[in-house]
């Protein structure tokens, strides 16, 4: 990241604030088990977006970002 380009933003639809979290997930119908995508989460919406990788058995791993 530049300071041109500004501070990595949350994933969450319509959220603009700086993030604290990343989200690590694969699909494992499409990816392979060692791929990790990862999205972006600030703290207010880290435990919504976790939640909906869980539910669909995707999520991996909550780090610092």
């Amino acid at each position: 990241m530049t300071e041109a380009e500004g501070p990595d933003v949350c994933s969450a639809k319509g959220c603009q604030a700086p993030a604290a979290w990343e989200l690590q997930w694969n699909n494992p119908k499409l990816h392979t088990t060692d791929r990790r995508k990862v999205w972006l989460a600030c703290d207010e919406h880290r435990e919504s977006l976790s939640d909906f990788l869980a539910a669909r058995q995707f999520l991996k791993d909550v780090v610092p970002h």
